[in-house]
């Protein structure tokens, strides 16, 4: 564990941005050899969608990994949590121009008409809020606020979890595994369990 702990260490920061552009490359591909199924839209839609919580997931898990098995990926955690910024952002992109091509005015309807569509919305300003201040120059600024704005991560990460379920209407399966694990993480933020692992 100690030998697989110090080669982590030594993983340079851009070594996440590579591996983050896989998912992305692997849509491409499917994209231009007609593998997307029946429904291209949706499966582009829900693809970067679940990248996105995927990234957010490994986020997410960090500290604990730290905490419970030395593995240390601090260095690696801003960019897990730019590239889940990042698939939400073009999740987000490809519902307003394959769903809505664009029309500005019907979107805000359309999003309070729909509470899943509302779920997701709420949760990528969040992250956007994060991905904004994911700076040295924001941790100065801010302070002391700066962890407790970056606390929002976790209220983020269960309203794409809303969002996800109640657009499948599924609660079962996948999503809900997805879910849990989410759960547990932010159970284990919790004083009690802290002071347990302590």
């Amino acid at each position: 564990m100690q030998a697989l702990n110090r080669a982590l260490r030594k993983l340079p920061e851009w070594s996440a941005w590579l591996l983050g552009t896989i998912p992305l490359a692997l849509l491409v591909s499917d994209v231009m050899t007609s593998q997307l199924g029946v429904d291209p839209v949706r499966e582009i839609e829900h693809r970067l969608g679940r990248t996105a919580l995927y990234f957010l997931i490994a986020t997410l898990a960090v500290t604990p990994l730290r905490q419970l098995l030395r593995v240390n990926l601090i260095h690696l955690r801003r960019a897990l949590g730019l590239l889940s910024f990042s698939y939400a952002l073009l999740h987000m992109l490809a519902w307003a121009v394959f769903d809505m091509a664009l029309l500005w005015g019907q979107m805000i309807p359309d999003v309070v008409k729909r509470p899943y569509l509302l779920f997701g919305m709420t949760g990528f300003v969040i992250l956007l809020a994060l991905a904004v201040t994911s700076n040295r120059f924001s941790i100065r600024k801010l302070g002391r606020r700066w962890h407790k704005l970056h606390r929002l991560v976790y209220l983020a990460a269960l309203l794409a979890c809303l969002h996800w379920l109640w657009a499948l209407k599924l609660w079962t399966g996948w999503p809900l595994f997805c879910t849990a694990v989410i759960l547990i993480l932010l159970a284990m933020r919790l004083p009690v369990l802290r002071r347990a692992r302590a």
